[in-house]
């Protein structure tokens, strides 16, 4: 499906063919006459209001069958006028087949709203093949008297003029009409949406859910400029129609994909090639540089900003260091991402779910607002935990939409009805619950309305400890770390044992995805001084040891809890030094950098039993040097004050004549920066 909706895949298709027609034998010419007629003749309508345009050139594509048929079966080569006039009808046909791929790529809606332009692209086009036929040596090529009789009937119909279809012009006006109703807050009748999308064909929960994807992405890659008020709009309508219309059905599996059989499984590991070659990690944003090879935008952009110009796979210098989007690539991983109930965008797995890139307009914000409002007046009303679940995974997508849908949603009192969801024993509507408050807390407005929820950080704490699924963990705790962001409730969140103890224990015994968002959640609690204290003292400096050489976010952590008041605790930790040595030496660039802005702050907080740690470590100058040389600039600086520090410490230990440890490090070795 992600390849066929590559719309630039025809045309590319279409100029590789033109050097193959000049090129390739007769015999070759019309073999590919006769299979493109076949698949003209077989091709079905993209959509039903433009079947008798796409009937019209099937039974065109018909007649020329049984035409190329006939001169198959001709003994010797054709004569260089007919030849060069078959090559002629082969680009024709190829175009027509581009049209036909390209209308099976669109979106139904913006195919009905560009209607007019295909049937004229076909009308076009029937003209250029009826003039090829006129001209065609008819005589020179020995066709049965019957098949040159279908040769000029089929000339006759191209030149036909096509009927004016009023249905489809009725069809469009209609969906236009609704547009403007619905931007002046009038609420569209379930029978009236119910008949357009019949005669678009969507007819259920799914063709409605892949409309919507498909007509965001235009939007996002500006396929229909002209259009794009009335596409962003037909969003919010079809948002609103799929929870009017389809909301008894139950959701894709692709949409709240959940492990019921085995609670510790981690999500499946994604194919070899949709790894970043630098990363290692599912790639989000592919980006082709000038080698040729494939990287996730955020990794190459950071091999660049650290002055590189190579290629990290091969190695080759670069030529130029810009980057081309590999659109077919990220048309397969997101498929891949949906059918694995993977969120696909370009943040870590368990974010708050991003909005597409779509410009909101009276009418998507109207459209908006009914909808939220339904699906809310539905929760309050339900008493079924199917029903429950149906409704909530909409609420979770349209929380998703864009900041208007969050702000509704919360307005229309969501909040209060989610929470006690989070308690639910079903586990895909407790995930559906926990990740609809998630992506609902972006909106500062929300995190007020979830903080003060009676209960709901009781619950989060809840889903925390025994969650029915891993990825309801994960973003039980990314809400945790998305309400932290405001100063007064990180406050409020560390002050609560439970909060801190429940994160704590998702560091230590979660998935690799849990652990990112768990660690990231007390990056930010650690930020206030007076949570510092309780988070030491329920292990936070432990667990995150325990994850060091796997997330880059657990050294930052530890700097946060060494900068304020946890640098004793952390002297303390049996290894603790020489952990964040092996990690200042093999981390990644913002781990080696935490690591020795952490080993800095314990020699300035903890002294003599910090420094006297670090120089037992052995290797460590060269750590410290290497850091110098390769380091990012705020890694130098912190690995050069580290150096000072240990030089300080020796030679004020040998001015006192004492026994301590000398320091292996040389001036010659770190030098101050």
């Amino acid at each position: 499906m992600a390849n066929a909706r590559n719309a630039a895949a025809p045309a590319a298709a279409s100029s590789s063919s033109s050097s193959y027609s000049s090129s390739a034998t007769d015999a070759e010419i019309l073999r590919s006459l006769h299979r493109l007629a076949r698949d003209l003749a077989a091709a079905e309508p993209p959509a039903p209001f433009l079947r008798a345009v796409f009937a019209s050139v099937s039974r065109r594509a018909k007649l020329l069958v049984a035409v190329f048929d006939d001169l198959l079966g001709v003994a010797g080569g054709l004569p260089r006028s007919a030849s060069l006039c078959l090559r002629e009808v082969l680009l024709v046909l190829q175009r027509f087949k581009a049209v036909v791929a390209d209308c099976a790529a669109r979106s139904r809606m913006r195919l009905l709203l560009q209607s007019d332009e295909v049937a004229g692209r076909v009308r076009e086009l029937q003209h250029d093949l009826a003039t090829l036929l006129d001209i065609l040596p008819v005589a020179e090529l020995g066709l049965a008297d019957d098949v040159a009789d279908l040769l000029a009937l089929a000339s006759r119909q191209c030149r036909r003029p096509a009927p004016e279809v009023a249905a489809e012009r009725e069809l469009k006006a209609s969906v236009l009409a609704l547009i403007h109703e619905v931007e002046r807050e009038i609420v569209p009748g379930r029978e009236r949406l119910e008949a357009i999308l019949e005669e678009v064909a969507i007819n259920d929960p799914a063709s409605c859910s892949e409309e919507i994807e498909i007509l965001e992405r235009e939007i996002g890659e500006r396929l229909a400029e002209r259009w794009t008020s009335a596409m962003i709009a037909l969003v919010g309508l079809l948002r609103y129609a799929k929870c009017v219309l389809f909301s008894a059905a139950t959701p894709r599996p692709m949409d709240s994909k959940v492990d019921l059989d085995d609670d510790a499984a981690e999500p499946p590991a994604p194919p070899p090639d949709f790894r970043c070659p630098i990363s290692l990690d599912l790639m989000r944003d592919p980006v082709v540089s000038s080698s040729g090879q494939t990287y996730d935008r955020e990794s190459i952009t950071r091999w660049f900003g650290a002055g590189k110009s190579t290629c990290p796979k091969t190695g080759q210098v670069l030529t130029n260091l810009e980057l081309v989007p590999n659109k077919a690539l990220k048309n397969l991983i997101s498929r891949w991402c949906r059918e694995n109930g993977i969120p696909m965008e370009g943040s870590e797995p368990g974010k708050p779910e991003p909005a597409p890139p779509v410009a909101a307009n009276k009418a998507a914000v109207e459209a908006a607002r009914m909808t939220a409002s339904f699906l809310v007046k539905k929760l309050s009303a339900s008493f079924s935990p199917g029903s429950d679940n149906r409704v909530v995974h909409e609420i979770r997508q349209l929380a998703k939409s864009g900041s208007d849908s969050r702000a509704f949603i919360g307005e229309a009192g969501a909040v209060p009805l989610l929470v006690p969801l989070l308690n639910s024993e079903d586990a895909a509507l407790q995930l559906n619950a926990v990740t609809a408050l998630l992506n609902l807390s972006i909106l500062e407005a929300n995190k007020k309305r979830i903080m003060h929820a009676d209960g709901a950080v009781t619950a989060l704490c809840q889903v925390m400890g025994s969650g029915a699924t891993w990825r309801a963990k994960e973003n039980a705790a990314a809400t945790v770390l998305s309400l932290s962001a405001v100063h007064s409730y990180r406050r409020r969140l560390g002050r609560n044992p439970r909060v801190v103890e429940k994160v704590v224990q998702l560091v230590r015994t979660g998935p690799s995805s849990t652990k990112k968002d768990a660690l990231a959640a007390l990056l930010c609690l650690s930020a206030e001084r007076e949570n510092v204290g309780k988070l030491v003292g329920a292990g936070a400096a432990e667990a995150a040891f325990s994850s060091i050489s796997e997330e880059e976010t657990a050294a930052a952590v530890l700097a946060s809890l060494a900068k304020r008041g946890g640098a004793d605790a952390i002297v303390k930790i049996d290894g603790a030094v020489a952990r964040l040595v092996a990690e200042m030496r093999r981390g990644t660039e913002w781990s080696r950098e935490c690591a020795a802005a952490t080993l800095v702050l314990l020699c300035r907080r903890a002294g003599a039993a910090a420094v006297t740690q670090v120089l037992a470590v052995a290797g460590v100058e060269w750590a410290i040097w290497e850091l110098m040389g390769s380091g990012s600039e705020r890694a130098r600086r912190k690995a050069a004050s580290l150096g000072r520090a240990c030089r300080r410490w020796a030679a004020a230990n040998a001015a006192q004549d004492t026994d301590c440890p000398t320091s292996t490090v040389s001036p010659r070795t770190v030098v101050a920066q």
